[in-house]
């Protein structure tokens, strides 16, 4: 689980195809140590089995080199529903840690799981602000909110305006600093990944109405059926 807060920025160092995956060696900041790692009482450094976000990716540690560099293994399903696929050799990432236990959330619960790809119509600045429109894919749509929470390349978001096929994001100067964001351009394809409170919601309200797992579109009308009113 993480919060969608970068913590580093690394760079990926080399793409070697494996099966139908690859594996991507990366060097960043992070401290890297053999005596880290899942079940080992140093979890401060990045050791194997450490989940990490990449590009708002999970990924497993499965070799390390310290002090900073660790690979992982992105399988083939991976590198077809994700933009992970196109990294390169010389590419920057945008990389995250798990959370642990009493961490502070500043941006929201995100799993790493990436629900499409997303592809940008125009970032801009205007006054404070950087103005990012995005177009999404069609299916996710639905459960995109305004005020709601979305993660850009593993960035916690809020979207500030959702139209039928766009949303609006607008990005702070901080966070253009501190991630690519800023690099984007029209055309970039990027890891959208949705609030899993709306995924979750919808299941539950498709299977209680005995609807088929897509076939459930949340909406005041079947909220109303299905026995929720307003205040």
């Amino acid at each position: 689980m993480f919060s969608g807060i970068v913590e580093q920025l690394g760079e990926v160092t080399s793409v070697v195809p494996r099966g139908r995956g690859k594996t991507l060696q990366i060097r960043s900041p992070l401290p890297v140590s053999a005596a880290a790692g899942v079940g080992s009482a140093d979890r401060e450094q990045v050791g194997l089995g450490d989940s990490i976000a990449v590009m708002g990716v999970c990924l497993t540690v499965e070799a390390i080199e310290p002090p900073y560099t660790f690979t992982l293994a992105a399988g083939a399903e991976t590198l077809e529903t994700t933009i992970i696929g196109g990294l390169r050799a010389g590419d920057r990432v945008q990389l995250e840690r798990a959370l642990r236990m009493g961490d502070r959330l500043d941006g929201h619960m995100v799993q790493g799981h990436v629900d499409g790809v997303g592809v940008v119509q125009s970032l801009s600045q205007e006054r404070e602000s950087w103005i990012l429109w995005l177009q999404p894919p069609p299916s996710l749509m639905r459960y995109i909110a305004t005020k709601g929470s979305i993660a850009i390349n593993g960035v916690s978001l809020t979207v500030n305006e959702v139209l039928s096929d766009t949303c609006r994001i607008n990005i702070v100067p901080y966070t253009i600093i501190e991630t690519l964001l800023g690099e984007l351009a029209a055309g970039s394809h990027v890891n959208i990944e949705v609030d899993m409170v709306a995924r979750y919601l919808e299941r539950l309200l498709s299977a209680r109405s005995g609807d088929g797992e897509h076939s459930g579109k949340l909406s005041f009308e079947r909220l109303a059926q299905l026995g929720y009113r307003s205040g």
